[in-house]
Protein backbone atom coordinates (compact mmCIF):
# COMPACT_ATOMS: atom_id res chain seq x y z
CA UNK A 1 0.00 0.00 0.00
CA UNK A 2 2.79 2.34 0.70
CA UNK A 3 4.55 1.50 -2.55
CA UNK A 4 1.49 2.24 -4.63
CA UNK A 5 0.53 5.55 -2.62
CA UNK A 6 4.43 6.90 -3.09
CA UNK A 7 3.32 6.21 -6.77
CA UNK A 8 0.11 7.65 -6.89
CA UNK A 9 1.80 10.46 -5.19
CA UNK A 10 4.62 10.85 -7.86
CA UNK A 11 2.04 11.18 -10.68
CA UNK A 12 -0.13 13.25 -9.35
CA UNK A 13 2.05 15.96 -6.82
CA UNK A 14 -0.13 19.12 -8.44
CA UNK A 15 -2.82 17.93 -6.74
CA UNK A 16 -1.79 16.12 -3.40
CA UNK A 17 0.67 19.19 -2.49
CA UNK A 18 -2.62 21.23 -1.95
CA UNK A 19 -4.40 18.26 0.21
CA UNK A 20 -3.93 19.96 3.75
CA UNK A 21 -5.95 17.80 5.99
CA UNK A 22 -4.74 14.39 7.21
CA UNK A 23 -7.05 10.98 8.62
CA UNK A 24 -6.12 9.88 11.09
CA UNK A 25 -4.25 6.74 11.79
CA UNK A 26 -6.89 3.17 11.41
CA UNK A 27 -5.79 -0.30 12.62
CA UNK A 28 -8.61 -1.43 9.69
CA UNK A 29 -7.35 -2.63 6.02
CA UNK A 30 -6.89 0.10 3.55
CA UNK A 31 -8.80 1.31 0.45
CA UNK A 32 -7.68 3.85 -2.12
CA UNK A 33 -9.90 6.01 -4.16
CA UNK A 34 -8.99 7.98 -7.22
CA UNK A 35 -10.61 11.17 -7.67
CA UNK A 36 -10.14 14.23 -10.18
CA UNK A 37 -8.98 17.52 -9.98
CA UNK A 38 -9.28 19.10 -6.14
CA UNK A 39 -11.99 21.96 -8.09
CA UNK A 40 -13.84 18.86 -9.56
CA UNK A 41 -16.78 16.64 -8.83
CA UNK A 42 -14.79 13.35 -9.06
CA UNK A 43 -12.84 13.80 -5.55
CA UNK A 44 -16.12 14.96 -4.02
CA UNK A 45 -16.77 11.36 -5.25
CA UNK A 46 -13.96 9.46 -3.73
CA UNK A 47 -13.55 11.77 -0.65
CA UNK A 48 -16.97 10.91 0.72
CA UNK A 49 -17.80 7.75 -0.66
CA UNK A 50 -14.60 7.03 1.68
CA UNK A 51 -16.52 9.46 4.34
CA UNK A 52 -19.28 6.83 4.60
CA UNK A 53 -17.02 3.74 4.44
CA UNK A 54 -15.07 5.52 7.53
CA UNK A 55 -17.72 6.39 9.72
CA UNK A 56 -19.89 3.04 9.48
CA UNK A 57 -17.08 0.59 9.19
CA UNK A 58 -13.95 2.38 10.29
CA UNK A 59 -13.11 -0.94 12.59
CA UNK A 60 -12.40 -2.74 9.70
CA UNK A 61 -11.27 -0.33 6.78
CA UNK A 62 -9.54 3.29 6.22
CA UNK A 63 -10.42 4.60 2.72
CA UNK A 64 -8.55 7.64 1.56
CA UNK A 65 -10.04 9.23 -1.35
CA UNK A 66 -7.25 11.51 -3.21
CA UNK A 67 -7.20 13.94 -5.40
CA UNK A 68 -5.59 12.12 -8.99
CA UNK A 69 -5.06 12.63 -12.79
CA UNK A 70 -8.69 11.75 -14.15
CA UNK A 71 -10.98 8.76 -15.85
CA UNK A 72 -7.95 7.23 -18.28
CA UNK A 73 -5.45 7.53 -15.37
CA UNK A 74 -7.68 5.80 -12.69
CA UNK A 75 -8.54 3.02 -14.72
CA UNK A 76 -5.27 2.33 -15.51
CA UNK A 77 -4.01 2.76 -12.21
CA UNK A 78 -6.81 0.45 -10.71
CA UNK A 79 -5.93 -2.02 -13.91
CA UNK A 80 -2.35 -2.18 -12.15
CA UNK A 81 -3.15 -1.98 -8.37
CA UNK A 82 -1.91 1.64 -7.74
CA UNK A 83 -5.80 2.05 -6.71
CA UNK A 84 -8.08 0.19 -5.27
CA UNK A 85 -11.04 2.15 -6.85
CA UNK A 86 -11.22 4.84 -9.28
CA UNK A 87 -13.75 7.48 -10.27
CA UNK A 88 -13.99 7.29 -14.36
CA UNK A 89 -16.84 8.69 -16.99
CA UNK A 90 -18.91 6.52 -18.54
CA UNK A 91 -17.35 7.04 -22.05
CA UNK A 92 -13.57 6.15 -20.57
CA UNK A 93 -15.18 3.06 -18.91
CA UNK A 94 -16.52 1.61 -22.56
CA UNK A 95 -13.31 2.30 -24.32
CA UNK A 96 -11.51 0.64 -21.76
CA UNK A 97 -13.89 -2.33 -21.61
CA UNK A 98 -13.99 -2.57 -25.31
CA UNK A 99 -10.53 -1.54 -26.50
CA UNK A 100 -11.21 1.45 -28.17
CA UNK A 101 -9.93 5.19 -28.12
CA UNK A 102 -6.71 5.31 -25.44
CA UNK A 103 -7.44 1.66 -25.20
CA UNK A 104 -7.20 0.97 -29.00
CA UNK A 105 -6.22 -2.99 -29.00
CA UNK A 106 -5.79 -3.51 -25.54
CA UNK A 107 -9.56 -3.90 -23.98
CA UNK A 108 -8.95 -3.60 -20.07
CA UNK A 109 -10.55 -7.37 -18.99
CA UNK A 110 -9.67 -7.27 -15.55
CA UNK A 111 -11.86 -4.05 -15.40
CA UNK A 112 -15.35 -4.26 -12.93
CA UNK A 113 -17.92 -1.91 -12.55
CA UNK A 114 -19.38 -0.60 -9.45
CA UNK A 115 -21.58 1.85 -9.52
CA UNK A 116 -22.59 5.04 -11.38
CA UNK A 117 -23.24 8.47 -10.00
CA UNK A 118 -23.82 11.84 -10.98
CA UNK A 119 -24.31 13.42 -14.65
CA UNK A 120 -21.85 15.40 -16.55
CA UNK A 121 -21.54 17.44 -18.81
CA UNK A 122 -19.27 18.62 -21.74
CA UNK A 123 -18.90 22.32 -21.10
CA UNK A 124 -16.96 25.24 -23.08
CA UNK A 125 -16.40 27.81 -21.13
CA UNK A 126 -15.34 30.88 -22.22
CA UNK A 127 -14.92 34.89 -21.06
CA UNK A 128 -18.32 37.07 -22.71
CA UNK A 129 -15.44 39.67 -23.98
CA UNK A 130 -13.24 36.42 -25.82
CA UNK A 131 -15.61 36.91 -28.96
CA UNK A 132 -16.11 32.91 -28.47
CA UNK A 133 -20.37 32.17 -29.30
CA UNK A 134 -20.32 28.75 -30.94
CA UNK A 135 -17.50 26.18 -31.41
CA UNK A 136 -16.79 27.33 -34.90
CA UNK A 137 -15.29 30.47 -32.89
CA UNK A 138 -12.22 28.78 -30.99
CA UNK A 139 -10.50 28.71 -34.26
CA UNK A 140 -7.09 31.14 -33.13
CA UNK A 141 -7.52 31.07 -30.07
CA UNK A 142 -5.69 29.85 -26.89
CA UNK A 143 -7.73 26.63 -25.89
CA UNK A 144 -7.15 24.14 -22.83
CA UNK A 145 -8.39 20.82 -23.66
CA UNK A 146 -7.72 19.10 -20.40
CA UNK A 147 -4.87 17.51 -18.84
CA UNK A 148 -3.26 14.18 -20.45
CA UNK A 149 -5.00 11.22 -18.99
CA UNK A 150 -8.46 12.78 -18.67
CA UNK A 151 -11.93 12.05 -19.69
CA UNK A 152 -12.02 15.58 -20.14
CA UNK A 153 -9.37 16.00 -22.98
CA UNK A 154 -11.15 12.88 -24.85
CA UNK A 155 -14.03 14.90 -25.05
CA UNK A 156 -12.67 18.45 -26.07
CA UNK A 157 -10.98 16.45 -28.73
CA UNK A 158 -14.08 14.55 -29.70
CA UNK A 159 -15.84 18.53 -30.33
CA UNK A 160 -13.39 19.89 -31.99
CA UNK A 161 -12.93 17.10 -34.89
CA UNK A 162 -16.90 17.37 -34.98
CA UNK A 163 -16.45 20.56 -35.96
CA UNK A 164 -13.55 20.85 -38.37
CA UNK A 165 -11.06 22.17 -35.91
CA UNK A 166 -7.42 20.61 -35.80
CA UNK A 167 -6.23 20.72 -32.10
CA UNK A 168 -2.74 20.95 -33.38
CA UNK A 169 -2.73 23.58 -36.19
CA UNK A 170 -6.43 25.00 -35.69
CA UNK A 171 -6.13 26.19 -31.94
CA UNK A 172 -3.38 26.97 -29.31
CA UNK A 173 -3.99 23.84 -26.98
CA UNK A 174 -3.16 24.05 -23.67
CA UNK A 175 -3.04 21.03 -21.67
CA UNK A 176 -3.85 22.46 -18.20
CA UNK A 177 -4.86 20.98 -14.81
CA UNK A 178 -8.89 22.66 -14.43
CA UNK A 179 -8.00 24.49 -11.46
CA UNK A 180 -4.63 26.24 -13.23
CA UNK A 181 -7.63 26.41 -16.20
CA UNK A 182 -9.76 28.01 -14.38
CA UNK A 183 -7.18 30.86 -13.30
CA UNK A 184 -5.67 31.39 -16.53
CA UNK A 185 -9.28 31.95 -18.04
CA UNK A 186 -9.48 35.16 -15.62
CA UNK A 187 -5.73 36.30 -15.90
CA UNK A 188 -6.36 36.67 -19.71
CA UNK A 189 -3.94 33.73 -20.64
CA UNK A 190 -6.34 31.40 -22.16
CA UNK A 191 -9.86 32.72 -24.42
CA UNK A 192 -11.94 28.98 -23.06
CA UNK A 193 -11.53 26.03 -21.68
CA UNK A 194 -13.67 22.73 -21.92
CA UNK A 195 -14.27 20.80 -18.84
CA UNK A 196 -16.21 17.95 -17.89
CA UNK A 197 -18.01 18.43 -14.79
CA UNK A 198 -21.00 17.90 -12.48
CA UNK A 199 -22.69 20.88 -12.08
CA UNK A 200 -22.30 23.32 -9.93
CA UNK A 201 -18.65 23.31 -10.27
CA UNK A 202 -15.99 25.10 -7.93
CA UNK A 203 -13.77 25.51 -10.80
CA UNK A 204 -16.73 27.29 -12.75
CA UNK A 205 -18.63 29.40 -9.85
CA UNK A 206 -15.08 30.45 -8.73
CA UNK A 207 -14.34 32.62 -11.75
CA UNK A 208 -17.94 33.35 -12.30
CA UNK A 209 -17.57 35.57 -9.44
CA UNK A 210 -14.66 37.65 -10.67
CA UNK A 211 -14.79 37.49 -14.59
CA UNK A 212 -18.05 37.28 -16.88
CA UNK A 213 -18.41 34.10 -18.07
CA UNK A 214 -20.16 32.36 -20.93
CA UNK A 215 -21.12 28.87 -21.75
CA UNK A 216 -21.10 27.80 -25.33
CA UNK A 217 -23.87 25.35 -26.86
CA UNK A 218 -22.39 21.93 -27.79
CA UNK A 219 -25.65 20.90 -29.70
CA UNK A 220 -24.82 21.24 -33.33
CA UNK A 221 -26.17 18.34 -35.98
CA UNK A 222 -22.80 16.75 -35.74
CA UNK A 223 -23.05 16.23 -32.14
CA UNK A 224 -26.73 15.25 -31.72
CA UNK A 225 -25.66 12.23 -34.46
CA UNK A 226 -22.44 11.38 -31.94
CA UNK A 227 -24.60 10.87 -28.98
CA UNK A 228 -27.14 9.39 -30.90
CA UNK A 229 -24.79 6.61 -31.94
CA UNK A 230 -23.49 6.09 -28.26
CA UNK A 231 -25.47 4.61 -25.75
CA UNK A 232 -23.22 6.28 -22.48
CA UNK A 233 -24.28 9.81 -23.95
CA UNK A 234 -27.00 12.26 -23.44
CA UNK A 235 -28.16 15.28 -24.51
CA UNK A 236 -28.74 18.09 -21.96
CA UNK A 237 -29.04 21.64 -20.50
CA UNK A 238 -27.17 23.57 -18.05
CA UNK A 239 -30.53 25.18 -16.37
CA UNK A 240 -30.35 28.82 -16.56
CA UNK A 241 -29.08 30.31 -13.34
CA UNK A 242 -27.14 27.98 -12.57
CA UNK A 243 -23.82 29.87 -12.95
CA UNK A 244 -23.28 33.90 -11.96
CA UNK A 245 -24.26 35.58 -15.40
CA UNK A 246 -25.41 32.53 -17.29
CA UNK A 247 -28.95 33.45 -17.87
CA UNK A 248 -30.21 31.13 -20.22
CA UNK A 249 -30.19 27.57 -20.40
CA UNK A 250 -27.19 26.16 -22.40
CA UNK A 251 -27.88 22.75 -24.44
CA UNK A 252 -24.74 20.26 -24.71
CA UNK A 253 -24.01 16.97 -24.11
CA UNK A 254 -23.48 14.69 -20.87
CA UNK A 255 -21.62 11.50 -19.37
CA UNK A 256 -22.13 9.41 -16.36
CA UNK A 257 -19.49 9.37 -13.33
CA UNK A 258 -19.02 5.90 -12.97
CA UNK A 259 -16.86 4.17 -10.15
CA UNK A 260 -14.39 1.55 -11.19
CA UNK A 261 -12.24 -1.31 -9.48
CA UNK A 262 -10.32 -4.47 -10.86
CA UNK A 263 -11.64 -7.69 -10.96
CA UNK A 264 -8.50 -8.10 -8.49
CA UNK A 265 -9.85 -6.53 -5.89
CA UNK A 266 -11.40 -8.61 -2.68
CA UNK A 267 -15.27 -9.42 -2.88
CA UNK A 268 -15.35 -8.40 0.99
CA UNK A 269 -13.97 -5.00 0.44
CA UNK A 270 -16.24 -4.00 -1.74
CA UNK A 271 -19.34 -5.06 -0.67
CA UNK A 272 -18.63 -3.67 2.39
CA UNK A 273 -17.81 -0.27 0.08
CA UNK A 274 -20.96 -1.32 -2.23
CA UNK A 275 -22.88 -1.41 0.92
CA UNK A 276 -21.56 1.37 2.87
CA UNK A 277 -22.47 3.91 0.06
CA UNK A 278 -26.12 2.51 -0.50
CA UNK A 279 -27.27 2.33 2.82
CA UNK A 280 -26.42 5.40 3.79
CA UNK A 281 -27.50 6.94 0.43
CA UNK A 282 -29.32 9.71 1.91
CA UNK A 283 -26.55 11.43 3.48
CA UNK A 284 -24.26 10.75 0.03
CA UNK A 285 -27.20 12.71 -1.37
CA UNK A 286 -26.77 15.70 0.80
CA UNK A 287 -23.10 15.89 0.65
CA UNK A 288 -23.02 17.72 -2.59
CA UNK A 289 -25.52 19.07 -4.73
CA UNK A 290 -24.53 17.17 -8.12
CA UNK A 291 -25.17 14.17 -5.31
CA UNK A 292 -29.06 15.24 -4.91
CA UNK A 293 -30.44 13.33 -8.38
CA UNK A 294 -28.83 9.99 -6.98
CA UNK A 295 -31.21 7.16 -7.19
CA UNK A 296 -30.37 3.24 -7.25
CA UNK A 297 -32.01 2.62 -10.36
CA UNK A 298 -29.98 5.67 -11.99
CA UNK A 299 -26.80 4.35 -10.26
CA UNK A 300 -27.29 0.68 -11.85
CA UNK A 301 -27.42 2.34 -15.54
CA UNK A 302 -24.68 2.67 -17.56
CA UNK A 303 -21.86 0.69 -16.69
CA UNK A 304 -19.93 -1.19 -19.60
CA UNK A 305 -17.24 -3.25 -17.52
CA UNK A 306 -18.74 -6.45 -15.69
CA UNK A 307 -20.30 -6.00 -12.40
CA UNK A 308 -17.56 -7.06 -9.59
CA UNK A 309 -18.88 -10.32 -7.89
CA UNK A 310 -18.48 -7.98 -4.69
CA UNK A 311 -21.28 -5.04 -5.93
CA UNK A 312 -23.27 -7.97 -7.21
CA UNK A 313 -23.48 -9.93 -3.96
CA UNK A 314 -24.87 -6.82 -2.58
CA UNK A 315 -27.17 -5.93 -5.54
CA UNK A 316 -28.46 -9.62 -5.24
CA UNK A 317 -29.51 -8.85 -1.42
CA UNK A 318 -31.01 -6.07 -2.67
CA UNK A 319 -33.46 -7.80 -5.19
CA UNK A 320 -31.74 -5.12 -8.03
CA UNK A 321 -30.04 -8.10 -10.59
Amino acid sequence: MIARRAILAAVGAVFLSGLVATQPARAGQDILIGGGSVTGVYYQVALHVCNLLNKYDGDNYNCVGRPALGSVFNIRAVERGLLDVGVAQSDRNYEAANGMGEFEGKPQGGLRSLFSMHPETVLLVTRKDAGISSVADLKGKVVNIGNPGSGQRGNAEDVLRLHGIDSETDIDAQGLQQQEASRALVDRKIDAFFYTVGNPAAAIEEPANSTDLAIVPINSAAIRDYVNERPYYVMTTIPAGTYTGVDQGVETYAVTATVVTSENTSDEMIYALVKGVFEHLDELRGAHKAFRVLSPESMLQGLSAPLHPGALKYYRERGWK
